[in-house]
């Protein structure tokens, strides 16, 4: 289990004192690279201890395991291993990538609520907001077409407009602000913000920390790397191998604590991206749709696997204690799917889900258990 920090990208203690942390040392350069107007750098990013746009620094030394070295055999087998609790899935291709079960910490989706409260039932003087008739959302600006910033320095991505329209469907008004991934969580449970908007994989670790929506999205995990590179699967993540991660993610997670090896951290999507494409990394390990939203025609990277998640679906965070929001917002969010709003925003954000299949693999749907997704016409 990961343990965040509010306002610094520090590896987490225990991981460091365990597993040890990879630094990058002074002769390697971080270079936060250039990216296209559909993300620019958020003007409300918070800092943090190492700096804007750094990685981890905290040892050369090479990372030592007792025992034998990990092979590409049991990493295949860890891999294995993480597909039991999952069910057959069909999810998106591109470019070769395969859409096998996730390999990460799945669990049976217990959490998904049976139905709903109607819309005319909540009563909104009780959903505890910091303003009240304001929902005030912690996101990030560097992650399309999930949560990023425009050209015009606006919120948007799937994730943001899902939220906007669930919020129109309460009668409130929805505020964003910039945050990094790590501190979020700790954030949301600390009551800086009333729902934490990020494409959040909602893991029984991280359901300790704060509360969840029902799930508005399955997730991709892909395996990022140069187009020529030796490093094409997931399997082949082993000792040796200069593997990055957001700090904080579940990537970062199923990197340390299944594969046992040591990532390269880094504190945002952009910084990680533009990395792995100068070269300072063999492979970056990303959420798929953020994957998909940095590489540019002309990098000279491609996404050369991804797994798909069904049971650790995408939710919004609010704070354990307040069960009326989580109530209000899956209530709208069903009112969302049953008028085609989700799926019409699910096509915009993501034309490459082409079918219904494509958005609705098998064993998820959006939603509570009782709400119909409208067939595409």
């Amino acid at each position: 289990m990961l343990r965040l920090h509010e306002a610094d990208n520090r590896t987490v203690p225990y991981l460091n004192s365990f597993f040890g942390s990879r630094r990058v040392a002074p002769s390697e350069p971080l270079r936060a690279g250039r990216f296209d107007d559909r993300n620019p750098r958020s003007p409300h990013g918070s800092s943090s201890a190492n700096g804007p746009g750094q990685a981890t620094r905290e040892s050369t030394t090479p990372l030592k395991l007792t025992g034998k070295l990990l092979k590409t055999g049991a990493v295949a087998a860890v891999l294995s291993l993480s597909l039991a609790a999952c069910g057959g899935t069909s999810g998106p291709a591109s470019g070769g990538a395969s859409t096998d079960a996730l390999a990460g910490a799945q669990t049976p989706d217990k959490y998904t609520t049976a139905d709903v409260t109607p819309l005319d039932k909540i009563e909104k003087d009780k959903l505890g907001l910091l303003t009240p008739g304001v929902l005030k959302v912690g996101t990030l600006s560097d992650a399309p077409p999930s949560i990023y910033i425009d050209k015009s320095g606006n919120f948007t991505g799937f994730d943001n407009e899902l939220l906007r329209a669930m919020g129109a469907k309460l009668g409130l008004k929805v505020e964003f602000a910039s945050t990094k991934f790590q501190s979020l969580l700790a954030q949301v449970k600390n009551k800086q913000f009333d729902v934490g908007s990020s494409s959040i994989s909602t893991t029984d670790a991280r359901r300790k920390t704060v509360g969840f929506t029902n799930g508005y999205d399955f997730g991709f995990m892909a395996l990022v790397s140069k187009t020529d590179s030796k490093v094409k699967a997931i399997s082949e993540l082993k000792e040796g191998v200069r593997v990055g991660v957001v700090q904080g993610t579940v990537q970062d997670d199923m990197v340390t604590n299944q594969l046992k090896l040591d990532p390269v951290r880094y504190p945002d999507y952009n910084t990680a991206y533009a990395n792995v494409k100068s070269g300072q990394i063999d492979a970056w390990l990303a959420p798929s749709q953020q994957a998909e939203g940095q590489i540019k025609e002309g990098d000279g990277t491609k996404i050369q696997e991804k797994k798909v998640a069904t049971q650790n679906f995408s939710a919004y965070a609010v704070a354990k204690d307040n069960q009326p929001l989580t109530d209000a917002l899956n209530s709208a969010l069903d009112a969302v799917i049953a008028d085609g709003t989700w799926t019409k925003l699910v096509k915009q954000w993501f034309p490459e889900r082409k079918t219904d299949a494509e958005r609705l693999p098998d064993g998820w749907k959006p939603g509570s258990k009782a709400v119909k997704v409208p067939a595409d016409k």
